[in-house]
Formats: structure tokens, C-alpha cells, sequence
């Protein structure tokens, strides 16, 4: 998928006035916000927060061995029966699964959810060496259909309503009319069946891997993963560098968070642990199982002050909260990753002068910590990166100046009164009845306030000398 993270305003405005899009996102974000708190306050707000805490430490002692412990995890997989492939960059990632494909001789590939895969455009690969990729995924299938990008990391088709997705199927896979959503739902699940069944290779991603066991670790809440990685002869599940955890126990907790975070389930319908292929005596299973591990810019970021970003578990939580996601939904971002972590995350894995608007595609309300269910600071991190952008001269130039500006004013008193004073009068002499633009409705059903001729200042001052006069 093209970065067009620059484009976010243009893409904003045709967001914001789409009533379909409006409708939908805030529907499937104010479920998803009000769900997620019930979960986590489910015995008390106290324990909620001590999960959410337990999490937080968990993932910042993960990234603080991280090399070690991809070691390890390449280490126990691979005495798992796991072939462990290495990937660089996007371009080498696809080469490895183009080339696990070739050697099986592989030409239909089912597909559970994966962020990664859509980060490497793994789909547009497949289908360019003749290799048919199926979406299994319920949501990941209907933008597959409607040939769309997903606009939210959990549910990927928050943005469309239910009768647009009636109207997809009808266009694309010829389902009768129909307004139940079960009866759209098994109308599908009749249609990707027989793909289950006649494909040579599943492609997943991994919520986590524990190093302590090389497990691969996937939830779900379709059963579409399990088809995946059983089904088929072949299994490759593609993953960043970050979904390490080093035992299971962590990963006991933070499978616990996800799901309450996500979609406000304890635990998701299913959740699946791989430990390599089909062992001797065993009747279903991959024959061969590869995990691809992909940096793509992971490293950069590892060892730099935003590492603390690859701690997210994906969970979604800071998208349903934030004002902005919620008004301009997830294609306005440009990219995979949406909403205030994809602001951070985008210009990282992309380059900043590839996505500059998104660092201020931001109102600093600080909702988003409060929801991430590892308490990742992301507010700061977009103050740092627009200050990043300042420095290196990438920040719009009229807000520059503007700053320039307004800071050589309010750092002297006598520039500050001497600017007051101006702004003041000449505001007094010229500004009209009705103010032009977005102001206009505030001078519709009322007069504009004019400046007092003495400034608050000279008051203040006037009263501090009357006050020392009587003192005396």
C-alpha cells in the first residue's frame, strides 16, 4: 500500500463529509469504547488498572532484552520443527514468501488477518507471480471484494454500514437480497469454504511469539485463523520483530488486556497457540511451518527515543477514543496503521517527510494514554515529532513564521504592549459588524466585543500604586 499519509487533510475533508462514513465509525467506536471500559472495570476500576499496569511493565522488559530474546524465540522455534526466516526490509519479506510459495508449488493462498502483510503488500506480490491470495477475515474479505485498505488495526470495515456491505456482496459474490447480518454472514462463510479447503498454503500474522517455548501465538474470534494455519499443507505467519514476549506467562496477561482493549472480551473466541508442524502420529496440520521476521524499520526505531512505540499490542483501543479518528476515520491517515499510534508509527516506518500532517492529526487530549492498555505515552511522542519537524525545516512555513512571530512578541514586555496596543486599535477602528469565515457565527446572533480602551495592564497597575500610596 502507497503512503499518501500527506494527503491527510484532502483525505479528511472527504471523510468528514461522507454521512455513511460518519455514521459508521462513530457507531462501531462508541461500542467499542463503552465495551472496553465495562471489561476492564469488570471486578473493579483498582484491578483494571493493575492488569494494565502489569501489561506496561511486561512490554517494556520485552523491548529492554529484545535482541535476546528474538534469539531465543529463533532458537525454540526452530527446535519446534520452525523454519525462521529473517527479513530486512518490505522487499525481502515478500521475496521470502514468494520463494516459500514457489518451492511448494503453491498457486491459492487463504489469509487470516495481518497489519504486516498489508504493511509489505504481500496481496499485490501473490497476485503478481499468478498466486490467487484469499482474505478470510469477515472484514478483511468484504474490503477485499470492494478492492478498499482497511481502515482500523481490530475491525477493519468500521467505516462501511451494513447496507453498503449488503450491496458488495450482491455486486461481487451474488448474494440474494437480504438486511440480516447472520444470513450475510453464512452466505460468506459457504463462500470461503471451499477456498479452506482447496489451498496449498495459509499466510497468518502472530499477536505475539513466546521466546521461552517458540510458540506462535494468534487470537481470533471467527475460527478463520485456525482454518489457516491448519488446513493447508504449508503455514507461514509473518510478524514484526516486536510481538516477541519471553515467557508464557506474559503472555497470559497480555492476551488478557487485548481482547478486553480490542473488542471488550475477556477472551477472544479463539485463541491459538502453534508450536510447529504435524508431529508423527498426528492426523491434521501444516506439514511445514515458516515464521518471516520482519524489521522494516523496526531497528531504526528500537534504537531511537520512540522505541517505546513498538510496545503496542495492537489492540485498537487508542483509535476508538481519539476525537480525531472518530471524525475522520482510518483511510484519512494514509496508510496501515491509523489513527494516534499509525501517527507516530507511520512517519517512523516511512520516513517524516512522507507523513507530516499526522504528528498534529492530533488534539493532545491525552485519551489515548489513558485507554492504551500498555500505557504508552503518545502524546508526547507527537510533540516530539513535531518537533522534529520543526528541526528539520519540514514544518509549514507560514505556521513557522507565525510562531517566530508571536514568540519575539511575548518574550518583551514592551514589544507584548506595544503589540496589544496595536492589534487594539486597530482592531477598534476596522474590524466589521460581521466577522468573516468560521467567525461569522458568532457575530450572527451577537455584537463583537470591543477592546477596552485601558488595557487590563494599566489597571493593574494604577490599583498596585494606589494600594502602596495608602500604605503609606
Amino acid at each position: 500500500m502507497k503512503v499518501q499519509s500527506n494527503h491527510f487533510i484532502q483525505l479528511a475533508d472527504i471523510a468528514i463529509a461522507d454521512p455513511n462514513v460518519q455514521a459508521a465509525v462513530a457507531k462501531g467506536t462508541q461500542t467499542a469504547v463503552a465495551a472496553r471500559l465495562r471489561a476492564m472495570s469488570e471486578t473493579n476500576v483498582e484491578h483494571g488498572q493493575t492488569l494494565r499496569r502489569q501489561a506496561a511493565a511486561i512490554k517494556r522488559a520485552t523491548l529492554n532484552r529484545l535482541p535476546e530474546l528474538l534469539e531465543q524465540a529463533e532458537s525454540n522455534m526452530q527446535a519446534n520443527g520452525i523454519t525462521v526466516l529473517w527479513a530486512a526490509n518490505a522487499a525481502e519479506a515478500r521475496q521470502h514468501v514468494l520463494h516459500i510459495a514457489q518451492k511448494h508449488q503453491a498457486t491459492k493462498v487463504t489469509k487470516s488477518k495481518s497489519m504486516v502483510t498489508e504493511e509489505i503488500a504481500l496481496n499485490e506480490a501473490l497476485e503478481q507471480q499468478g498466486i490467487t491470495a484469499i482474505e478470510t477475515d469477515l472484514g478483511e474479505y468484504i474490503l477485499q471484494l470492494n478492492q478498499e485498505a482497511p481502515s482500523h488495526i481490530v475491525t477493519p470495515v468500521i467505516h462501511k454500514t451494513k447496507e453498503s456491505i449488503q450491496q458488495i456482496f450482491a455486486d461481487n459474490i451474488g448474494m440474494p437480497p437480504t438486511e440480516d447480518a447472520e444470513e450475510m454472514a453464512q452466505y460468506v462463510r459457504e463462500q470461503i469454504r471451499e477456498q479452506f479447503l482447496s489451498a496449498d498454503m495459509g499466510i497468518s500474522g502472530a499477536n505475539f511469539l513466546i521466546a521461552e517455548t517458540g510458540s506462535i501465538c494468534l487470537v481470533t474470534n471467527e475460527g478463520n485463523g485456525s482454518m489457516v494455519t491448519t488446513l493447508p499443507d504449508i503455514h507461514v505467519a509473518v510478524t514484526g520483530i516486536e510481538k516477541i514476549v519471553a515467557t508464557v506467562e506474559d503472555y497470559a496477561t497480555l492476551t488478557q488486556v487485548l481482547p478486553r482493549s480490542a473488542t471488550g472480551q475477556k477472551m477472544t473466541v479463539y485463541t491459538n497457540m502453534v508450536n510447529g508442524p504435524r508431529r508423527e502420529g498426528e492426523s491434521d496440520g501444516p506439514q511445514h511451518v515458516y515464521v518471516v521476521l520482519v524489521d522494516n524499520g523496526r531497528s531504526q526505531i528500537f534504537a531511537s527515543e520512540y522505541a517505546e512505540a513498538l510496545a503496542c499490542i495492537r489492540c485498537g483501543a487508542c483509535l476508538n477514543i481519539c476525537p480525531v479518528y472518530t471524525v475522520t476515520g482510518g483511510h484519512s491517515y494514509g496508510w496501515v496503521y491509523p489513527g494516534p499510534i499509525g501517527s507516530i508509527v507511520t512517519p517512523l516506518l516511512s520516513g517524516l517527510e512522507n507523513a507530516t500532517p499526522l504528528p498534529y492529526a492530533s488534539s493532545l487530549c491525552g485519551a489515548c494514554k489513558q485507554a492504551c492498555p500498555v500505557d504508552i505515552d503518545i502524546p508526547r511522542m507527537l510533540l516530539d515529532l513535531r518537533r522534529d519537524l520543526v528541526e528539520s525545516g519540514q514544518s509549514a512555513s507560514s505556521w513557522n513564521i507565525g510562531l517566530k512571530l508571536w514568540a519575539y512578541g511575548m518574550t518583551s514586555p514592551t514589544r507584548y504592549a506595544l503589540g496589544d496596543k496595536a492589534i487594539a486599535t486597530i482592531t477598534s477602528a476596522y474590524m466589521p459588524r460581521n466577522l468573516p469565515g468560521p467567525l461569522s457565527g458568532w457575530t450572527k446572533y451577537r455584537a463583537a466585543p470591543k477592546f477596552d480602551k485601558k488595557p487590563f495592564r494599566d489597571r493593574w497597575r494604577e490599583r498596585q500604586n494606589q494600594e502602596e500610596d495608602t500604605d503609606e
